[in-house]
């Protein structure tokens, strides 16, 4: 148990020194650096630590030498269960985030409910569906594999068809970079700006289109229906469908401070919430920003508990 002092100086008693709900590269930055300075942590995660790096087939965007996803999801795993003043609490929803003036309280899927003088919350986002976006009609209830969940054998001598211009896609070209595939890509307008990275790969095809309708499909061949930013009207034609559309914040419910689009920004919070990662926003939706606003999320905690935070 971790113990505080009230206002009035009577003792109060929690479960910890900082509870840390979401074990991506950002929650598991926030309890290493915790307990670099003495605090005791319980982080939370629904899955494994690192659970989508092990997706990420190549890296060329971080420190530390790793070339792939696993390999530094096995670095951050191995170093975290290491970490002594670190209870793991894993496969455990945080359902629920309350703030009290002196404490947060974190409530459990189990019921249990755990509180702590502050909280990171760091449970980053979810890959976007056909569903979640005006520019696409789909069936009702299709959900798609995001294209970062493809290997080589889904990719080799097929066309595939990504909805969505997301910055994954350049992260599978590179990790594939024999395999001989085909990708349609559908883009909005607005994902214009994310495919410079892709653009010249001959394997590419860029489709900006203003809507796509994707029919029922059965079988070996789907088949969508798209027009074009002119209005003109063509049929696509390929072996399977991915999404590549974004990201959908995921965070429990309670007392967080949402955007219109469901981030948390960081400003705005209650002062015993501090938001890291991918969470935050859209545009630092990096492995190198979340390791870092994590590290620093748990160093806000330390000097907020000791009154000098300017």
């Amino acid at each position: 148990m971790a113990d505080t002092s009230s206002r009035t100086g009577s003792p109060i008693t929690h479960d910890t020194d900082l509870i840390i709900i979401g074990g991506g590269p950002a929650g598991c930055a926030a309890a290493r650096m915790a307990a670099s300075v003495g605090m005791r942590s319980v982080l939370i995660e629904p899955d494994t630590l690192c659970r989508n790096l092990y997706r990420i087939p190549a890296l060329n965007n971080v420190l530390g030498g790793c070339t792939s996803g696993p390999e530094l999801a096995d670095s951050i795993t191995t170093e975290l269960k290491s970490t002594q003043l670190c209870r793991l609490e894993l496969g455990r929803h945080a359902v629920e985030l309350r703030t009290a003036d002196d404490h947060v309280t974190v409530t459990l899927d189990t019921g249990t409910r755990l509180t702590a003088p502050y909280a990171v919350v760091a449970t980053g986002v979810g890959p976007l569906q056909p569903r979640d976006v005006a520019w696409i009609t789909a069936p009702s209830g299709l959900t798609l594999p995001p294209l970062w969940q493809a290997d080589a054998d889904d990719a080799e001598g097929r066309t595939l068809l990504v909805l969505g211009g997301d910055r994954p896609i350049g992260t599978f070209l590179r990790a594939h970079p024999t395999t001989e595939t085909r990708l349609l890509v559908a883009h909005p307008e607005a994902d214009e700006y994310k495919t410079e990275e892709i653009r010249d790969d001959p394997r590419v095809t860029l489709l900006p289109v203003e809507h796509l309708t994707l029919p029922p499909f059965e079988g070996a061949t789907v088949t969508a229906d798209a027009v074009s930013r002119d209005g003109g009207q063509c049929a696509v034609m390929a072996d399977a469908v991915y999404v590549s559309i974004g990201n959908a914040p995921t965070a429990p419910s309670g007392d967080l401070s949402r955007d219109a689009d469901g981030y948390c920004p960081p400003t705005g919070q209650h002062p015993r919430i501090i938001v890291a990662g991918d969470l935050r926003s859209a545009r630092f939706q990096r492995i190198m920003t979340a390791l870092g606003s994590g590290s620093e999320a748990a160093l806000h905690a330390y000097y907020a508990a000791r009154e000098l935070l300017p």
